[in-house]
């Protein structure tokens, strides 16, 4: 899982001015937002319009109260619900502003008879792993058309500062393993001995799903109950891994355990 904020360089402001104080996901949770969740560093909500237009109304609402207080949230509109996700992008991270202004959009939301559905957030983060961050980075942000040095050493940044992809340190011997077989592969036109199979040669990619804390449990047993397999759950409630009858893994993610009690495993774990 990549770090859950892209944070500027604001340690001056933070410490005069409240509303550029960034919030821990505790801070956030004591603030009782029911209909909100704090994933990736970030307030997620998901309102349940049942109709296009409904939904119309509550993103003009939205635009309304944001150009107000000069805070502008993403805003995702879809025929039966609006997703609304919101951070301090001059600070990296959720502040007080966002607290207020989800407050504001949860009453609007109401007012349109949106339903909230806070079970139904989650975000998504491909994970690849590498010995060596730097040497295949550029490749990457080239590929997805993004700015290499925008972010961190370890993470490819899309134009919004979300992690688009995040490089996750593994030893020499299992990238080795991984780039021989897809040589094999590329040379024969074959599957190179399933060299994308995690249990024959080494997964070289990973998908994290992170979830409010409270779903994280229940996600790990439908997933298990689907065929998978638990693997590791000696870090949770921060991340469990996961995997399918083939071997390949994924993490259910949540912010809970990321205050450096916990250390990350291995990458052959994740």
């Amino acid at each position: 899982m990549s770090s859950d904020t892209t944070q500027t360089d604001t340690t001056d402001d933070q410490q005069t001015d409240p509303d550029k104080q960034v919030l821990t996901g505790h801070d956030v949770a004591e603030a009782l937002l029911e209909e909100w969740r704090f994933v990736l560093g970030r307030l997620h909500a998901r309102f349940r319009t049942g109709d296009f237009s409904t939904g119309a109304r509550l993103v003009a609402a939205i635009a309304d109260a944001a150009d107000a207080v000069d805070h502008h949230p993403d805003v995702d509109l879809r025929y039966p619900h609006v997703d609304v996700v919101l951070s301090s992008h001059d600070v990296g991270g959720i502040t007080r502003r966002d607290l207020r202004l989800a407050a504001t959009i949860t009453d609007l939301a109401g007012q349109v008879g949106a339903e909230p559905a806070p079970h139904e957030v989650q975000a998504l983060e491909w994970a690849l792993d590498t010995p060596d961050p730097s040497r295949i980075k550029p490749f990457w942000a080239a590929v997805l058309g993004l700015d290499p040095s925008a972010g961190k050493d370890d993470e490819v940044l899309d134009g919004d500062g979300r992690s688009a992809l995040w490089f996750q340190r593994s030893t020499d011997s299992a990238a080795d393993g991984a780039a021989d077989g897809a040589t094999d592969s590329a040379a024969t036109g074959s599957d190179g001995g399933n060299a994308d199979r995690a249990g024959t040669s080494g997964q070289r990619f990973h998908l994290d799903v992170t979830v409010p804390p409270e779903l994280a449990e229940k996600r790990v047993r439908v997933a298990v109950e689907a065929g998978g397999t638990l693997v590791n759950d000696g870090y949770a409630p921060a991340f469990w891994v996961l995997a399918d009858a083939e071997g390949n893994h994924a993490c259910v993610c949540t912010w809970l355990g990321r205050d450096g009690s916990a250390t990350a495993p291995p990458a052959d774990e994740a």
